[in-house]
């Protein structure tokens, strides 16, 4: 096995045991008015949406997570039947390995294979060459490319970069791939001044990655021999910061709320904190790590609790989430008023 391909499978194993549902994202900061009257009932099609032009069964999809070895192939090979299953998109794991290693190709084409029709995201880092970005996407048949944004795990990472100068290649990228780019943090979250540079750049599809979920840094400080970064750890914008730090910024965009999500009230919240959609990663690897059933049951309770919710505050569609009102306890209140001002 390959120096990348290890690596691959140590970050897997790493995520199932640093996996904790009740990391702090500050969801439980925000507290929702729910109307005694909601006029409503549950319906099915109250969360059906639709992206990059095709429907979807829920606002939610599976965020990328993993590829380029034997173990990944057989988890996105579960997250794509899963993911066909349940009409839901699914985002592969960084493809950049590819560069070095076709070989492994056969652990990212499993999911197009698995699910021939469904949304299905490629994912590079911000130095690929944008030639092979797109050789990617035309291989793959991707609907949309992800970029992924991680100076703090590379930092950490033994073997990783040290240069930082990304935009111009970033801007590269989008004028040589024929599909939709999404911009994302992996654990760190976007603040709103990179948010702002990315959309005066005409980067308009934006995963804010906030920090509660998968700490890649403190991955990268397992990894590590020597010298731990371990202060690295915890420089990162929680979900719920980088939701409202995005509302400051009144410019139209799409919005991907991620990191720590594991139920359907965060979802919720995040929607009525402005996002559209919600990537949701090692929450479901978690179950892709014991069968493809078990994965499908998970995505079926996040529909319902999300219909439930939907209904109880009254909505007749998950687009009207946006309207809900709700307040802050004081570190979110405070955090508000600095950043509006």
């Amino acid at each position: 096995m390959s120096q990348r391909s290890q690596r691959k499978e140590e970050h897997l194993a790493l995520a199932k045991m640093f996996f904790n549902s009740n990391k702090n994202n500050d969801f439980k900061h925000i507290h929702l008015i729910r109307p005694a009257l909601p006029e409503s009932a549950v319906s099915k099609e109250s969360i059906a949406t639709e992206m990059f032009g095709q429907k979807i069964s829920a606002p939610f999809f599976i965020n990328a997570m993993t590829g380029g070895s034997d173990a990944s192939y057989t988890i996105n090979r579960r997250l794509a039947q899963a993911a066909a299953k349940e009409n839901i998109p699914m985002a592969l794991g960084s493809t950049s390995i590819l560069e070095k290693e076709i070989d492994q190709i056969k652990s990212f084409e499993i999911a197009r294979q698995e699910n021939p029709d469904g949304l299905l995201f490629a994912n590079v880092n911000p130095t690929t060459k944008p030639k092979v970005a797109q050789k990617i996407v035309q291989v793959l048949n991707a609907n949309a490319l992800q970029i992924h944004l991680n100076s703090v795990q590379e930092a950490v990472m033994p073997e990783g970069d040290r240069d930082f100068h990304w935009l111009d290649n970033l801007k590269a990228i989008r004028q040589a791939v024929d599909v939709p780019i999404i911009i994302k943090e992996v654990g760190m979250g976007i603040d709103p001044e990179s948010l702002r540079t990315l959309l005066i750049n005409d980067f308009s599809i934006i995963d804010l990655g906030g920090s509660g979920g998968t700490n890649f840094a403190q991955i990268e400080n397992e990894r590590r021999k020597n010298q731990k970064l371990m202060f690295l750890e915890d420089i990162g914008l929680s979900t719920v910061k980088t939701l409202l730090a995005a509302r400051t910024i009144p410019v139209n965009k799409t919005i991907i709320a991620a990191g720590g999500i594991t139920n359907a009230l965060d979802i919720f919240k995040s929607l009525v904190l402005g996002a559209q959609y919600v990537g949701i990663a090692n929450y479901f690897l978690q179950f892709a790590n014991q069968d493809t059933e078990s994965l499908i049951v998970a995505i079926q309770n996040l529909k319902y609790e999300l219909r439930l919710l939907t209904a109880l505050f009254g909505l007749k569609n998950i687009a009207e989430a946006d309207e809900v009102k709700y307040y802050l306890d004081t570190d979110l209140y405070n955090f508000t008023r600095q950043i509006y001002n």
